[in-house]
């Protein structure tokens, strides 16, 4: 269900430290119940994930499509990457960020960020956009517990800001929904 940006801005989450020059363009409650002790059960389940070969066809083709033109139009290319274009936001990590445990690798093109005990973000970084997506614990006012992700971009100039354009209906109406479907799904399988 997506949340309003409130949910994720009212929180002290070590990201807002890291990201003040980024959009916040959603806020997801992700359908994955349990108790303190699970989030890095959500970890494992996040990280193992990939969009493309997603169960559901409409996912898996508009992820597929997106790397398809992302080839084609050289979005992708290492040379607008992290560390490329722009900066790694390592750099901006304090010190026990940056000498604690970054997270878990993706099958995403993400790179793990930071770790702590109710929180994670890894970056993305490309032609169109500098992205981060932030994956967080929270109580769910029921005395139990679910996850919580938040996508955070920096738009690289009219082509970002078209491309970010281009595919927000596409994120709210199709993407994101089938995509938390399917979390809920394979977080029940997990059990």
């Amino acid at each position: 269900m997506r949340l309003p940006d409130s949910e994720h801005l009212g929180r002290p989450w070590r990201i807002h430290a890291l990201t003040p020059d980024f959009a916040l363009e959603d806020v997801w409650a992700l359908p994955t119940p349990g108790g303190p002790q699970d989030f890095p059960r959500l970890l494992e389940l996040m990280a193992a994930g990939d969009p493309a070969q997603s169960p559901s066809k409409v996912v898996g083709v508009l992820f597929a499509i997106r790397w398809k033109l992302g080839e084609l139009l050289g979005w992708d290319d290492v040379d607008d990457g992290l560390g490329a274009r722009v900066p790694t936001l390592r750099e901006r990590l304090p010190e026990d960020l940056r000498e604690g445990p970054a997270g878990p690798e993706t099958e995403l093109p993400f790179e793990p960020l930071y770790l702590t005990e109710d929180e994670w973000a890894a970056e993305i970084a490309n032609r169109t956009m500098h992205g981060v997506m932030h994956v967080g614990w929270v109580a769910d006012g029921t005395g139990g517990y679910r996850g919580q992700m938040a996508v955070l971009v920096k738009r690289n100039g009219r082509i970002g800001a078209a491309y970010m354009a281009a595919i927000k209906p596409f994120r709210h109406v199709l993407v994101y929904p089938l995509m938390m479907r399917e979390i809920g799904r394979r977080w029940q399988a997990r059990g």
